[in-house]
Formats: C-alpha cells, structure tokens, sequence
C-alpha cells in the first residue's frame, strides 16, 4: 500500500501553485519545505485522518 499523496499548496510568499508529497502514514506532521519557484522555507502543519489530508502553509516567521 502506497503511503504517499501528492497535494497542491499555495507558497504563502509568492503565490504560487506547487505540488509537496505527504506521507499519510504519520496522522500530524510539522516540516518545512522550499517553494519550487521562490526557494523560500514554508512551515508546513499537517494533519491526516481517514478521509482527509489538511495542510496549513504558513510563513517562516509565524
């Protein structure tokens, strides 16, 4: 069983669209990934329960 999601998240620096992979085996999850298209960090809060993947993108510094 594949323990992998792509999702889309918005970069809350510039804007845009980008995919992450989350691994909806662990139920929350705190971690930070570049944006594909400004670099910059993005503190990632998620959350997985059976029906559902939250994400919540925020800056650095929040």
């Amino acid at each position: 069983m594949n323990q992998l999601a792509s999702k889309t998240i918005t970069c809350p620096y510039c804007g845009e669209t980008i995919e992450i992979v989350i691994d909806h085996s662990i139920p929350e999850q705190e971690y930070i990934e570049d944006c594909e298209v400004c670099c910059r960090p993005i503190n990632l809060s998620v959350y997985v329960n059976e029906d559902e993947i939250s994400i919540y993108p925020k800056h650095e510094n929040e």
